[in-house]
């Protein structure tokens, strides 16, 4: 994960080749509620204002990740999902029923794998990405994104080249001196 980009624009192909390779991820029952808003330029920057305006922004903790010059806001919509089930060669699953019947809401798994296979596909383009929360206040953002009431925050994909320089001279963040786990400590043979 990358928290420290230079503002170098990056070739709208490879943005759209990116979201492409993101759709191409597991989708249950090829439900395929994704949906992604793209800012950049002005539209970014009218995203971070309403986030870190002038005094928050000021004690950021990652003042390079502002620079990032795309941000893929990512959406999904849980009722193509329950749409999806309720058709004849799904609904002996009950799943089109209504979300309640989702034990697991596959929207947000989906959505997930989604977002794994842009930030994969980004490395392949060697840029940095990021995926993070989508900044407070989110109701804020999403209005004056015009996002419907009806899709789930998902998060933001932060994509750009990298800051090489500044990421030196910060460091990495906390997280990532944490011990990482292995394979020998999270299978568990036959029973947990």
């Amino acid at each position: 994960m990358c928290r420290s980009f230079l503002p170098d624009p990056v070739a709208p192909s490879i943005i759209r080749e990116i979201v492409d390779l993101g759709t191409r991820a597991p989708s249950a029952g090829r439900s395929q509620g994704l949906h992604v808003v793209q800012l950049t330029g002005d539209e970014r920057e009218q995203m971070w204002s309403r986030s870190l305006p002038g005094d928050r922004r000021e004690g950021f903790a990652f003042p390079g990740l502002i620079e990032a010059p795309v941000l893929l806001l990512l959406f999904v919509d849980p009722d193509a999902y329950v749409e999806r089930y309720a058709e004849s060669d799904k609904a002996h699953t009950g799943l089109g029923n209504g979300r309640v019947e989702w034990r697991t809401p596959f929207w947000f798994v989906d959505a997930g794998m989604a977002a794994m296979s842009m930030l994969l596909a980004a490395q392949a383009y060697e840029l940095g990405a990021l995926f993070f929360a989508v900044p407070q206040p989110e109701d804020d953002i999403r209005s004056a994104l015009g996002v419907p009431e009806s899709q789930a925050t998902v998060g933001v994909l932060a994509l750009g080249y990298r800051n090489d320089d500044d990421i030196q001279s910060r460091g990495v963040g906390r997280s990532a001196t944490r011990p990482r786990r292995g394979a020998d400590d999270v299978i568990h043979r036959g029973h947990w």
